[in-house]
């Protein structure tokens, strides 16, 4: 990280160096702004170093010694070991490369980067935080982008060495024998196969009665199905109570509702139950920036809280908590502080799960569509009826697509396929530009690839799809 001289005022101050505060601070940049951008850990926040690019580095690697293991019936033959210690330092790699691009861009754009914990003394005031010494720092503009963190459940503390959250399970050196998740949502479903295709005996315990809870049963469906065919042992309805032992073998306690203890033999745990918004380290009080019942920072379309002067982007300005939601949110506020006539909108706000297979969701499903007043019509492509799925050996998954049945305006699309977290983009793109299920159906796409499945999608939508039977 970049050390430098704390500066005594600067026109716009970012406090946070993830995906919305450095996107922020280099688009502040670039509109001629003076920026400080304040990072008490590492640039590039928990997406970059802890999250997002250290689970799909380790997916990736996963994936391709499960694939090599399992592709006997396309005639290749193959027992493949992964080795985690090696895996994570490609991943280290990986993570130092774009943090030290992130760094670059940032003083390119001319921010000056400081290293420490800002906290508010008043609206016009932080004092920064640094090895035991406090620098005082006036801004005219500040955006608070100070992410989120782990939930940690009660009796389950990350200090206790078998414990682990999703941080240090991206950490470990060695695959374990055994690990319970605790918890089903996508990042504990994306860790809990990515072991299981390392070679850990994987136990999930959710509490709720599916996996993936805010996504569609047929969508949540299919990813149980291909993580039971990894062995993964699935418990719902259970709760998390106590777990005793050591780091030679543990046991976990759960609960059902009706008081039924169950008890579980696991090497680690790993929590995996959710995030929660970090405002607590820049004493909002300070400045009378409020939170909601659940911590978060209100803000209005312009990414702008109740205090004049002071913003709030990425997950700390609520759900979802999502890095590329945050990016957009940290341009929006550059431009407004800026003066330009940017606004936010949130209609086309892609949502992923990097699990087997992925799942893409975006803009509303046809129940949402449908209480929102609409008329809706779908068009839905399997694909099993997709050349490229099949040579990809993805028989199972689909690609539906929502729109407004007179119009044909595409209303949201929810994909669950290989690269869902790809071809998802054109929906979006549908979306942010009114497009029509026609629109797509002309547009001539490569064959053969996965992306004729929206084509597909939307011409069935019309009934009018080639390779899909209509109803």
């Amino acid at each position: 990280m970049t050390d430098q001289d704390t500066p005594d005022e600067t026109e716009v101050l970012v406090i946070g160096a993830g995906p919305g505060g450095y996107v922020a601070a280099i688009r502040a940049g670039q509109l001629d702004l003076d920026v400080t951008l304040v990072e008490k850990e590492a640039y590039g926040g928990t997406c970059l170093n802890y999250g997002c690019i250290p689970s799909k580095a380790l997916i990736t690697a996963t994936d391709v010694a499960h694939e090599a293991a399992t592709s006997a019936n396309r005639g290749v033959h193959a027992d493949p070991g992964v080795n985690l210690a090696e895996t994570m330092d490609w991943k280290d790699d990986v993570v130092d490369r774009l943090t030290d691009g992130v760094e670059q861009l940032c003083e390119a754009a001319g921010a000056a980067l400081v290293e420490g914990r800002a906290e508010f003394v008043d609206e016009s005031t932080v004092a920064v935080h640094a090895d035991g010494d406090e620098h005082q720092l006036s801004f005219e503009y500040a955006v608070v982008a100070t992410g989120s963190r782990v939930v940690e459940l009660p009796g389950f503390a990350f200090d206790d060495d078998p414990i682990l959250n999703s941080r240090q399970a991206l950490a470990l050196e060695e695959a374990p024998d055994s690990l319970l998740v605790v918890g089903a949502g996508y990042i504990g479903m994306e860790l809990a196969e990515a072991y299981a295709k390392a070679g850990t005996d994987v136990t999930v315990v959710e509490m709720l009665s599916e996996v993936l809870p805010r996504c569609e049963s047929e969508a949540s469906e299919l990813v149980r199905e291909r993580a039971e065919e990894l062995g993964i042992d699935f418990h719902f309805g259970e709760q998390a109570d106590e777990w005793t032992g050591d780091d030679d073998g543990i046991t976990v306690v759960t609960a059902e509702e009706d008081g039924t203890e169950n008890e579980y033999d696991t090497d680690k745990v790993l929590v995996a139950v959710g995030r929660e918004p970090v405002t607590d380290t820049i004493t909002p009080d300070a400045i009378g920036l409020e939170t909601t019942e659940d911590g978060f920072i209100e803000t209005d379309g312009r990414a702008r809280t109740d205090v004049e002067g002071v913003f709030a982007i990425g997950d700390v300005a609520g759900d979802p908590m999502l890095a590329h939601k945050g990016m957009r949110e940290g341009e929006v506020a550059a431009e407004v502080i800026a003066g330009e006539p940017a606004a936010l909108d949130y209609q086309a706000v892609p949502s992923v799960m990097f699990t087997d297979p992925e799942i893409a969701l975006i803009g509303m499903t046809e129940s949402e569509a449908e209480e929102t007043g609409y008329d809706v019509v779908t068009g839905e492509m399997p694909l099993r009826a997709n050349g490229r799925a099949l040579t990809l050996g993805e028989a199972e998954g689909f690609v539906r697509v929502v729109a407004d049945a007179e119009e044909g305006y595409i209303l949201g699309a929810q994909l669950v396929a290989p690269e869902a977290s790809e071809l998802v983009a054109e929906f979006g793109l549908a979306i942010e530009l009114g497009a029509t299920v026609e629109d797509i159906a002309a547009t001539i796409h490569t064959h053969p690839t996965l992306a004729e499945a929206t084509k597909e999608a939307a011409a069935n939508a019309r009934d009018h799809a080639i390779h899909t039977k209509n109803d």
